[in-house]
């Protein structure tokens, strides 16, 4: 597998704008709050870093993926002034196809709310297969999708504001 090969958080070969003209929330499930957590501080480290100021991140929890999409429409619904909404969570593959349902009802979900508000809405969840992989994915060897997700939060909102 390609992945496998690379740190999928490099973004050496792209330009990030500046984002200090931008309002961010966070959204972050406490299931696997052990991966969750470091994808959280990856977007919050990331958003800080490309100038995102923290009195211009809002971040909230929600118990699991699942109430990612809730969590990103009532954001949207309550802080007009929001430029994007990262969604952060792990679903870990398990015998039933519970996995199945809910990393297709977030995706969906997050596409929904980000269509309906207009907004960038990003899916940075986890669906992997194992624990290990989410480990890699979340600030191991493969590097970290909650950085992902900020820099795409970051790049979306500049999209949106020079369109």
């Amino acid at each position: 597998m390609a992945t496998q090969l690379k740190n999928l958080s490099d973004f050496s070969h792209t330009t990030i704008p500046n984002g200090a003209d931008y309002k961010i929330a966070i959204a972050v499930a406490e299931w696997n709050a052990e991966i969750t957590g470091a994808l959280y501080k990856g977007a919050f480290d990331t958003l800080i870093k490309h100038g995102v100021s923290e009195d211009k991140i809002i971040s909230i929890a929600v118990p699991g993926s699942f109430e990612l999409t809730s969590a990103a429409d009532l954001l949207l619904k309550k802080h007009l002034d929001l430029d994007a909404v990262i969604c952060l969570g792990c679903v870990i593959q398990g015998d039933t196809k519970h996995f199945d349902f809910i990393c297709d009802a977030v995706a969906n979900g997050v596409t929904n709310v980000s269509v309906k508000h207009s907004k960038p809405v990003i899916f940075g969840v986890l669906t992997t297969n194992d624990q290990q992989q989410a480990i890699d994915r979340a600030g191991g060897k493969l590097g970290n999708k909650g950085d992902e997700a900020a820099i795409t939060a970051i790049k979306m909102a500049h999209l949106a504001a020079t369109l």
